[in-house]
């Protein structure tokens, strides 16, 4: 399984290059063609999401971005350090949250402490619910190592593919 790990500033210029990231991997790792424009604009939701709830809790925290792939699956992993993890509890077993409570969960958070006028007007959880509505699999987790939350997405790799050199 090859994984690249990406950490940056929370800020949104560097959600760009997350994105780039996060293609040309998936690229190498096999997703197919079609899923590649989901891969990127789920990959850049994901980002924004976590540096918006960074810059408003943890302006010195660090985006964590993971990328990886195994025999039959792509995978990308986001990290923020803000409070929502807590707020994410009344999830589903499988990970998966209704998009009424992803949204109500971010509305809350931004209730509690609004550091721009964007995150008053469109709550993260926005985000959250449009990568719901992209990627088949998704779980969004709170983050086991301490505050924060992690969204996981899985696309399929297809068997075809050249994975026998994965660089970028």
């Amino acid at each position: 399984m090859a994984t690249v790990e990406l950490r940056f500033a929370a800020l949104p210029g560097h959600v760009r290059t997350a994105r780039m990231i996060a293609g040309a991997v998936s690229r190498r790792s096999g997703v197919p063609d079609e899923l590649m424009d989901e891969v990127k604009l789920a990959v850049g939701e994901a980002c924004a999401r976590a540096v918006s709830v960074n810059r408003r809790f943890d302006p010195q925290a660090l985006v964590i971005v993971r990328v990886g792939d195994d025999d039959d699956v792509f995978e990308v992993s986001v990290s923020d350090c803000g409070p929502g993890g807590g707020r994410i509890s009344p999830a589903h077993p499988d990970g998966r949250v209704s998009t009424p409570a992803l949204i109500n969960i971010d509305c809350a958070q931004a209730d509690d402490e609004i550091s721009d006028e964007l995150s008053s007007v469109v709550p993260t959880g926005l985000g959250l619910a449009l990568i719901q509505g992209l990627v088949d699999d998704v779980t969004i987790a709170a983050r086991p190592d301490s505050a924060g939350t992690v969204v996981t997405m899985r696309w399929p790799i297809s068997k075809t593919a050249d994975r026998s050199i994965l660089a970028i």
